[in-house]
């Protein structure tokens, strides 16, 4: 379900709207066009982008996309007749600034501050993309690996602890959704 959100701009194209649970918040300066589908208890901050133009995105639950990511994907074409749409699961931690293009992020991954996972790349549950770096085309993380560098390369098994703090992160951002809608919606126009 779509509602009108102030200072958020959806953009249907294509014959595609935007889909969006009630109970997301999207932060104003966000740009969602086309084929997305965002899931309940998800989170999209300030200036971010998330484009589906050429093909689909598709966010799970409880999910978060800090400020100033950005969102795309690639379509089927000649040679490459799967595209690479964008598909997150649940759970997943998507920093500040980082770029998600084509790739999948499965349940409880987790995207640092400035990174980039490109088309067809794999993030695996509850495994973790360091903070600045690049999964180039098609690399599979494993669940709980640590990847890190341009290009991203297996650093090591991420320990019981680091995954609960991924975990407490996602519970962060849920909460801290709510305060910053009820901000908002009090702010002056």
């Amino acid at each position: 379900m779509s509602i009108h959100r102030p200072g958020v701009r959806i953009v249907p194209i294509h014959g595609k709207t935007p889909k969006i649970h009630e109970s997301v918040f999207i932060a104003p300066g966000c740009t969602i066009i086309g084929d997305v589908e965002i899931g309940e208890g998800s989170s999209v901050w300030y200036n971010c982008v998330l484009r589906a133009d050429v093909f689909t995105i598709r966010i799970g639950e409880r999910t978060n996309v800090q400020d100033g990511s950005v969102l795309h994907c690639d379509p089927p074409r000649p040679g490459d007749p799967e595209g690479s749409p964008l598909e997150i699961g649940s759970d997943v931690l998507i920093g500040h600034m980082a770029m998600c293009h084509g790739c999948v992020i499965e349940d409880r991954g987790f995207v640092g501050l400035g990174a980039i996972a490109m088309n067809k790349s794999v993030i695996g549950s509850d495994a973790m993309l360091a903070a600045g770096a690049m999964l180039t085309e098609g690399k599979v993380m494993e669940p709980r690996s640590l990847w890190a560098g341009r290009p991203a390369k297996p650093m090591k098994e991420l320990t019981d602890a680091a995954i609960m703090g991924m975990r407490a992160g996602v519970m962060h951002y849920a909460e801290n959704a709510k305060h910053h809608a009820e901000a908002l919606a009090n702010a002056p126009a």
